[in-house]
């Protein structure tokens, strides 16, 4: 490998200081993306569950089997 010259080293610093911090907000948008899929989800899955209760009261007011019973075992 050959001797840098100061300029060269300089250059090179600035790049690793630069690029280490683009790479830490990136991880910082992608930690504060991920934060509101889940979000996301989270209320995607209450949705899911409030309509399940009430798809349960209708199956049990009209004496029916709930249909929905065994979707969805072993997720969530």
């Amino acid at each position: 490998m050959s001797t840098l010259t100061d300029q060269q080293r300089k250059f090179y610093e600035t790049t690793l200081d630069v690029t280490r911090q683009e790479i830490n907000d990136l991880k910082d948008q992608v930690d504060q993306e991920l934060a509101k899929v889940k979000d996301r989800i989270a209320d995607l899955q209450n949705a899911i569950n409030a309509a399940k209760q009430m798809h349960e009261a209708a199956c049990n007011r009209l004496g029916i089997p709930n249909d929905l019973d065994d979707e969805g075992e072993g997720q969530g």
